[in-house]
């Protein structure tokens, strides 16, 4: 549930905190007071795209907080490494050159991330909303979120897709062969050229390391000559006088025991020297400079390089490279073998996807029966006794006969009053009548939806009479099973509320400001009657409001 929202900067709204309960949430006020602001705040919040046209003229930056009752995105959180008290907090800043920063509970998060979680936590139905109806691609998305399962629809894209793979490896295949000669011998001689170089991965740092050693050689064979005459090459060398300090120690450790260990540290040492002294003399035996090994590593390197900067990689590179030149060539000089296995293969996938294409569409069908009776129910209550509803799914035509979203097409058809037959909704309903179709979806669609909150911004529009109170009581029903914060012009809907909220505008300074109240019983009074008459509120608007009010 959407407990508090605070909004600072956002468009004429300069600062309003919004305090909102369970039940039925109502916004209303005059038209341009800021209702739409509330809702583009709350898709800013739950990582919706911006710009900084969002922000307050004048304003450094705008800012959108929202505290949400934790439990439907512990796990979530989790995932993401965010510790959860009582309180979800979500805030969204956009400064005034339009840059912004998501958090979650002051942890840093992407916008993405944002919407990921918002999701779960909020349902924004938007003024646009219904039009979504109107394009027939969208209606396919509305059937299978209503009641097929997610494993029918991953079955079938997963077979679509291994279809797709085999039709792009065919059509690669078949965009060889007008290159084919040439590529051919393109990638022999690339693969002649490499396979003469005899690449070995590492050679080429082994290699400078040892010709580095030969370039140094007379300082390489001077250095280690010295360090082994000091060790150990003639009279007074480090090893000597170390032995000679340990014959020492032991004597005087005869005198004072507390120096015992002392000769033993010594003895170590003269051990150490005299490994240190025999690894430099070996090494000195078997340093010789060769000036054929020196150009033959001069040469080899530059043999190296010079593949190197042609294929522009480094030496583990060009040994991948050989490799794919190889496989590549391989693909190339047996593609029509691979080209005739293809076809056998891909009329092969071709079932397999049609298969799993018909189990989708029976679970479609399914699914539209159920869903048909439900939007049906829905419908007549919200005051359209006589509609038809109906779910048509179509075979798609031509070849192969199926596509990325199964076998079939989905529309939904309307008849809208008795003794018409069902067609295109684009075509038969009325602007009221798409706002209350949508309604009935959400209300179906709301029985499977974990989302504890939801939102209507205007979605009375084009409805009025009977038909706006039966909206209203509609949303009242929704609302004891969910949060519902409702954006409305109607009285019939503004008096079903549990928290009605009035938003208005005032101008003050040279500046407009918005400001957010929850009203008590004699503002909702008010502000019904406002709602039926206009500004000039009497004595019998205020009756008529009442009676709404206190039934």
């Amino acid at each position: 549930m959407l407990q508090e929202l605070h909004i600072e900067n956002v468009a004429v709204i300069e600062k309003a905190d919004v305090s909102l309960g369970s039940g039925l949430n109502i916004l209303t006020g005059e038209t341009g007071a800021g209702k739409s602001m509330i809702v583009d705040s709350l898709q800013a919040v739950l990582g919706g795209r911006v710009s900084r046209e969002l922000v307050r003229t004048g304003a450094d930056k705008a800012v959108v907080c929202a505290t949400f009752d934790p439990e439907p995105a512990r796990a979530w959180c989790e995932d993401h490494e965010i510790d959860l008290d009582d309180e979800l907090i979500l805030r969204r800043q956009i400064t005034a050159e339009g840059k912004t920063t998501c958090r979650v509970c002051g942890v840093p998060v992407t916008a993405a991330q944002l919407r990921e979680l918002g999701s779960l936590l909020l349902d924004i139905h938007g003024q646009n909303d219904g039009q979504q109806l109107l394009d027939e691609r969208q209606h396919q998305r509305y059937l299978d979120a209503f009641g097929v399962s997610d494993a029918v629809i991953r079955a079938y894209q997963k077979e679509y897709q291994a279809y797709l793979d085999l039709v792009k490896e065919q059509e690669t295949l078949r965009g060889l062969e007008s290159e084919k000669e040439l590529l051919t011998d393109s990638l022999r001689h690339q693969i002649q050229e490499l396979e003469q170089a005899e690449l070995k991965s590492g050679e080429e740092a082994e290699l400078t390391e040892k010709r580095d050693m030969l370039r140094n050689f007379e300082k390489l064979s001077e250095a280690v000559d010295s360090a082994y005459a000091l060790l150990e090459g003639g009279e007074d060398t480090a090893i000597s006088m170390a032995s000679e300090a340990e014959s020492e120690a032991i004597r005087a450790a005869g005198f004072a025991s507390e120096l015992s260990d002392v000769s033993t540290v010594i003895h170590e040492a003269v051990f150490s020297l005299q490994d240190a002294a025999e690894t430099l003399r070996d090494f000195r035996a078997g340093l010789d400079f060769s000036e054929a090994e020196y150009d033959r590593i001069e040469s080899r390197l530059a043999a190296i390089r010079r593949l190197e900067r042609k294929y522009h990689a480094d030496e583990d590179g060009l040994i991948q490279k050989l490799t794919d030149a190889k496989e590549r060539l391989d693909q190339i000089e047996y593609a029509d073998d691979r080209l005739l296995k293809l076809e056998k293969l891909i009329s092969a996938k071709e079932k397999d996807v049609k298969a799993a294409g018909t189990e989708l569409s029976n679970a479609r069908r399914t699914a539209a029966g159920k869903l048909e009776k439900q939007v049906v129910s829905e419908l007549r209550d919200l005051a359209m006794p006589g509609v038809r509803f109906q779910v048509e799914l179509a075979p798609i035509g031509g070849k192969p006969g199926f596509g990325p979203a199964g076998t079939d097409s989905v529309r939904f058809l309307l008849s809208a009053n008795a003794g018409e037959a069902p067609g295109r909704i684009s075509h038969i309903a009325s602007g009221g009548e798409l706002s209350r179709i949508m309604l009935a979806l959400k209300n179906v669609f709301a029985r499977r939806d974990p989302v504890s909150s939801m939102v209507f911004d205007e979605v009375d529009t084009g409805v009025s009479g009977v038909a706006a109170q039966r909206v209203g009581e509609k949303l009242a029903a929704l609302s004891s099973g969910k949060q519902v914060i409702c954006i409305t012009h109607l009285p019939q809907i503004a008096a079903m509320a549990d928290h009605h909220y009035l938003i208005e505008k005032t101008v003050s300074g040279g500046k407009t400001r918005t400001t957010v109240q929850l009203l008590d019983l004699e503002g909702s009074m008010r502000e019904l009657a406002r709602l039926h008459g206009g500004e000039h509120i009497t004595e019998l608007t205020l009756a008529s409001a009442k009676e709404q009010l206190v039934p």
